[in-house]
């Protein structure tokens, strides 16, 4: 928080009793001066006003200089009751920002911009006007298994999907860990959004008649899971989401071509779940994941954003640089749609920069002796 020290009226940042760096948001109740002072000034002002036409003589007068005077008493005063008022709430806004900040902030947290060897930068832009997060969604998590990445995409977009997102995200980040292999996280994701979807229907149809399920089938979430082991190998569980694609130096291309799953959701996970092979990541490449807002963003005639020339303009010249590529895409997506796109877009780069195994072998047995 900014400032000398956390005040009262404002949300706090304090060290929780729990896990060690565990932080909890406390909202603290405004001080009762500045309440006072917020509902009492008003009514002063107001009662000026009335006591200086009731008793004020120069106010009794009908004459031009007269009514001029009090036109101006009034005025002074309907003009500091206004400039009250927008202080007043602009002070509330500033301070209900900062809320949704902090839990834009805890559901959506901001990726390091490096883990485990591989350079990351992510971003999201939500449709609905204000709002730094939507229906799109993105973690990266490094296991014993590997670096472990989701990216998804709600049905719907802005922030009537957030629930739903949260659900998700918070449940890959337990069986990321967990689940010794992918299929395992993947059919955790299905558990997680099935019971989240009953729950919420439940609260918003509580009517006995109702059958939660069917209303929960309705919705879908496209995700895809990527593991990327420490030798580079690449393994994928596509459920309908965009497949990323293969960055480097001057190469753009689909990373695979295999028909994804069904959205979790409207279908039940087959009982085979066999994780998708994608090669192997080598240094000094990187992996663009998006969601489908990237692609079908459109402009003012219709036309689609080109997203893979795009692309292919980011590296065709230098290195991957995942800040870079990403400032690319987004500044041409912006200018494609006249900043304002139609549905939420999440972007996600990733770029190996771990040393070759081969050349850090040879590098130790040269100090070898013999």
């Amino acid at each position: 928080m900014r400032g000398g020290g956390p005040r009262a009226g404002s949300v706090r940042e304090e060290r929780g009793r729990g896990a060690p760096g565990h932080r909890v948001l406390r909202a603290t109740g405004r001080p009762p001066l500045r309440r006072a002072v917020n509902l009492g000034l008003p009514g002063v002002w107001g009662a000026l006003a009335v006591s200086y036409k009731m008793a004020c003589p120069l106010a009794q007068q009908n004459g031009l200089g007269a009514r001029a005077v009090t036109s101006a008493v009034f005025l002074m005063v309907g003009a500091g009751l206004i400039l009250h008022v927008r202080r007043v709430l602009l002070r509330e806004l500033r301070q209900i920002r900062r809320v949704a900040g902090a839990a834009q902030n805890v559901l959506l947290r901001p990726l390091p911009p490096r883990i485990d060897g591989l350079d990351i930068a992510a971003a999201q832009l939500s449709a609905d006007h204000g709002a730094s997060i939507g229906g799109d969604l993105y973690e990266a998590i490094a296991t014993e298994h590997g670096v472990r990445v989701v990216m998804g995409d709600v049905r719907g977009h802005g922030l009537g999907a957030v629930g739903t997102a949260a659900a998700v995200l918070g449940s890959f980040r337990e069986a990321a860990h967990d689940e010794a292999e992918l299929d395992g996280v993947l059919r955790r994701l299905e558990r997680a959004l099935v019971r989240h979807l009953c729950e919420r229907d439940r609260a918003e149809h509580p009517s006995a008649g109702l059958d939660p399920e069917g209303l929960a089938a309705e919705e879908f979430v496209t995700v895809l899971l990527l593991e990327i082991r420490g030798d580079g190998e690449v393994h994928a569980l596509n459920c309908g989401h965009p497949w990323p694609y293969l960055l480097a130096r001057g190469h753009v291309r689909p990373l695979v071509r295999a028909e994804p799953l069904p959205p979790l959701g409207p279908f039940p996970l087959p009982a085979r779940l066999p994780a998708e092979p994608c090669g192997r990541l080598r240094p000094g490449e990187g992996l663009f994941l998006h969601t489908d807002g990237a692609e079908d963003a459109r402009d003012a005639r219709g036309r689609s954003f080109p997203l893979l020339p795009a692309l292919t303009a980011a590296v065709r010249d230098g290195p991957v640089v995942p800040q870079a590529v990403l400032r690319a895409v987004f500044t041409g997506l912006l200018r494609h749609t006249g900043g304002r796109p139609d549905d939420d877009v999440a972007l996600l780069v990733l770029h190996n920069d771990r040393r070759p195994l081969a050349l850090k072998q040879g590098r130790v047995s040269q100090h070898v002796p013999r």
